[in-house]
């Protein structure tokens, strides 16, 4: 996925000595991210969506999928995980692969959006299987700084909460806090897990000397 560093210092690979073959797009440290792996991430989310074959990307759908790239690689460092998540990971994995070949009408549209993709199954459960890893160790270490308190659970109730949905349900009366309570902190939980994930990538960024340079 990644090349040395010291492709960066040429700019990019070439053939004859003129004809690009290649872009490094980002670096982390001595890590260098290329256009067409940034390419093949693209690629990758939109056959996990069965939306293949997947349609050109413009620049801001290719700047986003290289930022996304660029910081699972960060993290990636960050990983120890154990035996035990090793294995709830391949399960979990095993379980989205699954579904994800149900979002193609049959087999054979499976099989040959995994062909263009260049990937096997066994390559797809790989990757799988370190995103689930990846959500783990975001989990593990941000939720415990998420919980939401009282208030905030509240206030998302009176504010955000019984708005909406009377707005979707002709003014009729939200059901009690009691009883959507569990899903108001769910959701409060999610929004300041992501918080502290930009937070925390802002932190790794300079003692990991994140760069990106133009496609």
């Amino acid at each position: 996925m990644a090349a040395l560093a010291g492709f960066l210092a040429a700019g990019a690979a070439v053939c004859s000595g003129a004809e690009v073959l290649d872009r490094v797009v980002a670096s982390i440290g001595n890590v260098a991210i290329t256009s067409s792996d940034v390419m093949l991430e693209y690629r990758f989310e939109r056959f996990l969506d069965g939306e293949w074959p997947a349609p050109p990307p413009d620049a801001a759908t290719m700047d986003k999928a290289r930022e996304r790239l660029t910081y699972q690689t960060l993290l990636l460092h960050e990983e120890n995980p154990g035996p035990g998540e090793n294995s709830e990971s391949a399960k979990a994995a095993a379980d989205r692969l699954v579904a994800v070949r149900k979002e193609y009408s049959h087999l054979e549209a499976f099989q040959q959006a995994l062909h263009d993709l260049g990937m096997t199954e066994a390559d797809v459960l790989a990757r799988l299987t370190q995103d689930e890893l990846m959500l783990r160790l975001i989990d593990q270490r941000l939720r415990p700084a998420a919980t939401p308190s009282d208030d905030a659970v509240a206030e998302y109730y009176r504010s955000t909460f019984v708005p909406e949905f009377e707005k979707k349900n002709n003014g009729a009366a939200a059901p009690p806090l009691s009883q959507v309570e569990s899903g108001i902190q769910e959701i409060l939980v999610e929004r300041r897990i992501n918080e502290l994930l930009d937070e925390w990538i802002d932190e790794l960024k300079p003692t990991s000397d994140v760069r990106f340079h133009s496609f």
